[in-house]
């Protein structure tokens, strides 16, 4: 398997205001943009070629990874004017594959962090010779998950997307969002419309007896759908507890890019990140959170499970926990932001403007 498609195209509506200025996949995670670990991982099992399927905030990603050199890769990028879902993404992207009709392609979605073996998935594939393989995990809520139940061998026997019904969820293994196709499957997908893989392709191939093969893999696995799922694969990247051959240091309790000051008397933990050109002054405690580039940290400040937009400040003995600050943003002083608050990009809150407690 030499050739991969990653759809980046998505708005990353639920990540706002991370999204608002950056796609989703370039969202920086343990110090580079989360798509530099997921390039990094391809490249591990032996992928040569990404076709990066665009659509939202194309413009982006050429310039930070060019031609995918730098990175091993040869990189290909294939924008969609329009939203196209993931099987029309998919569809639109395979203009640019090179790949035999019965050679497997490599698909996976821009917001999943696992720790895969992408090989082994492979291996898989061609001992079933399925046509499609899907990686499934196992959830204990799979309510928000397309449920794919699998005969004994693996085999596919249903797809039900998100069930609203209990009757509905007959099992816990979900779509964990990589597969491998057959390229002439990718064929069959009606070009020029949106297409959902999940609500149409996949039952769709079902009910024509193709070979639909499920790979139920228990390693790490996350959905950086959320504020709070982005900060925890972060921490999870910096501290190893999911590895990442893309990230620009050894794991740890934190990572401290180029061009990061951090006064004595500050403590960094919890797999911290502080941005390049970034401040964290004495006294204050950052646990487990991503803190941009330019951003500052004042004095006495406590940032627990947060992340902290671009050239953003956050002001003296201010708490934070579990919050997202938009770019440009500055938070005051003595302020107490708790339980999925978002900043949106360029706010100003006063001094003592927000508490969450009488003290």
């Amino acid at each position: 398997m030499t050739e991969a498609v990653l759809l980046v195209g998505g708005k990353g509506t639920r990540l706002r205001p991370l999204t608002i200025n950056t796609p989703k996949p370039m969202v920086p995670a343990a110090g580079v943009p989360f798509l530099a670990h997921q390039l990094a991982r391809a490249r591990a099992a032996g992928v040569e070629h990404v076709v990066l399927a665009t659509s939202y905030l194309a413009e982006v990603f050429e310039p930070y990874f060019g031609d995918g050199s730098a990175h091993g890769l040869r990189l290909t990028y294939v924008h969609e004017e329009e939203p196209l879902g993931t099987g029309g993404a998919i569809r639109h992207a395979s203009i640019a594959l090179t790949s035999g009709p019965t050679d497997p392609v490599l698909v996976f979605n821009g917001d999943i962090l696992t720790g895969l073996d992408v090989g082994d998935l492979l291996l898989r594939h061609e001992r079933a010779r399925a046509d499609v393989t899907l990686h499934l995990t196992r959830v204990a809520d799979p309510r928000a998950f397309g449920l794919v139940p699998t005969a004994p061998d693996g085999r596919v026997l249903a797809f039900t997307e998100k069930p609203r019904r209990p009757e509905e969820i007959v099992t816990d293994q979900i779509n964990a969002g990589a597969y491998v196709f057959r390229r002439e499957i990718i064929d069959t997908i009606p070009p020029g419309r949106p297409v959902s893989v999940e609500r149409e392709t996949f039952p769709g191939l079902l009910a024509a007896r193709a070979v639909l093969h499920g790979v139920v893999d228990a390693s790490y696995w996350l959905d950086l759908g959320r504020p709070s799922a982005f900060v925890q694969a972060s921490a999870d990247l910096v501290r190893g507890v999911v590895r990442s051959p893309a990230v620009p240091g050894d794991p740890g309790e934190y990572l401290v890019l180029p061009g990061a000051r951090v006064a004595d008397g500050a403590r960094l933990l919890g797999g911290t990140v502080v941005g390049s050109g970034a401040y964290v002054a004495a006294g204050a405690v950052v646990d487990g959170s991503v803190v941009l580039d330019g951003a500052r940290i004042e004095e006495g400040a406590h940032v627990r499970a947060s992340m902290v937009g671009t050239g953003a400040r956050v002001g003296p003995r201010t708490l934070l926990d579990d919050v997202v600050i938009g770019d440009r943003s500055d938070i005051g002083g003595d302020n107490e932001l708790r339980e999925g608050a978002r900043v949106w990009c360029g706010t100003a809150i006063p001094d003592a403007a927000i508490r969450f407690s009488a003290v």
